[in-house]
């Protein structure tokens, strides 16, 4: 039962990153259609904009699924977000419907991508759940993998293209969910409405460390999304296809890692030393972007910078669902929403450096990067004098 339901969400997942990484290609495409004069300004804005409503969203959506369960949550924003792609497609290069659809998207992805994560905290114990976090990770890769190669390809078709079929795919993960998806937190688990806490009780004592360094992991990825293409543009004219084969690679490498190495190999207490090779190798694929004068060299070095974010993100996921003292929704949602305000001002202060210098966006990238180093040491001191102190009083 177990793997069945696993599958179940990663499939969710999957089709959720699939339809977020579809809008990485064209839009740029359809902003030059619709408002040639201020291409830059709304391709920041666009990106930003859905993560706004997701940051603002997801805690209520994790703290209400530990109130009346995972599955119905879940399903309600699986629905919601095919009407975002559904709109978008209908949107034909109407900038006001663009955003419309953005807000949808926003507003119903928190139910999805925080509330899963909490299903499979519910379902895997703690000894597995670096392995759990590294099969959600592995789904998201494949998504940001089929997703921007999906774009690019049906955008040979048309623009609009694309999100028809994501909402068709996300109407059929939400028929499948709701014959087969059974609900993973039980009653008598759950958080009465009085108890509710707020987003920020989670951000406290080490843990608190791990959200701002998943901060800055977002918001580092979020201007690389916002700027490669327009990097590629000037650097070696890249197109909506270039940018799918690019982005498809490096989800690619970063599915395999977390499929391979995060799933099979890392054990529980593993993850800081992970952690830190994965910023490490985050930051030379940052720098070496700043080299790159073609397709093939930008493609290779995404596909560095992938292998390093693969390492991090299933790992600082892991550690926060073990460490925290609040429900796993509640913790859930507001890393979901760490990760949304990092996608909600990367785009916007990627496009500005863009736009005084394009190697910019990727040497602050590279510089956050080393700097999380810090955060995570800080991290394991108090988690470690934390734990002695536990012992002590336990003597």
């Amino acid at each position: 039962m177990k793997d069945k339901r696993l599958g179940i969400v990663m499939l969710m997942l999957m089709t959720t990153f699939i339809g977020f990484g579809i809008i990485i290609p064209v839009l740029p495409e359809l902003i030059k259609a619709s408002s040639p004069d201020a291409y830059e300004l709304h391709t920041g804005w666009m990106l930003s904009i859905y993560s706004a409503i997701s940051f603002l969203l997801s805690p209520l959506w994790g703290g209400l699924s530990d109130r009346i369960g995972r599955r119905p949550v879940i399903l309600v924003g699986v629905l919601g977000f095919a009407a975002s792609f559904l709109v978008f497609g209908i949107a034909d290069g109407n900038l006001v419907l663009m955003y419309v659809s953005r807000v949808v998207g926003g507003l119903f992805s928190g139910a999805v991508t925080s509330v899963i994560v909490a299903y499979v905290a519910d379902i895997t114990p703690p000894d597995q759940r670096t392995k759990g976090m590294g099969l959600v990770g592995m789904s998201i890769g494949l998504g940001f993998t089929i997703g921007p190669g999906f774009g690019g390809l049906l955008s040979l078709v048309s623009n609009n293209t694309p999100f028809y079929a994501a909402s068709a795919l996300a109407l059929v993960t939400f028929l499948l969910a709701v014959t087969q998806l059974p609900e993973s937190h039980p009653p008598e688990n759950r958080t009465a409405p009085e108890r509710k806490a707020s987003r920020w009780t989670a951000f406290t004592g080490s843990v608190k460390y791990l959200y701002v360094l998943a901060l800055f992991v977002s918001f580092s990825l979020a201007g690389l999304e916002s700027t490669l293409q327009l990097f590629g543009i000037q650097r070696f004219d890249v197109k909506p296809l270039d940018v799918g084969i690019m982005f498809l690679v490096c989800g690619l490498v970063g599915a395999l890692v977390q499929g391979g190495v995060v799933r099979r190999m890392i054990r529980k207490g593993d993850e800081p030393k992970y952690i830190a090779i994965g910023l490490i190798i985050s930051a030379v694929g940052f720098l070496l972007l700043i080299t790159a004068h073609s397709l093939w060299t930008a493609t290779l070095y995404l596909a560095i910078f992938g292998i390093g974010n693969a390492l991090i993100r299933p790992c600082v996921t892991s550690l926060i669902t073990q460490k925290t003292t609040v429900g796993t929704g509640a913790a859930s949602g507001l890393s979901s929403s760490m990760d949304s305000l990092g996608r909600i001002v990367g785009p916007l202060l990627g496009t500005f450096l863009f736009k005084l210098d394009l190697q910019l966006p990727f040497l602050i990238g590279g510089l956050l990067s080393l700097a999380a180093l810090l955060l995570l040491m800080r991290f394991r001191m108090l988690d470690r004098s934390s734990a002695r102190s536990k012992t002590t009083a336990a003597s």
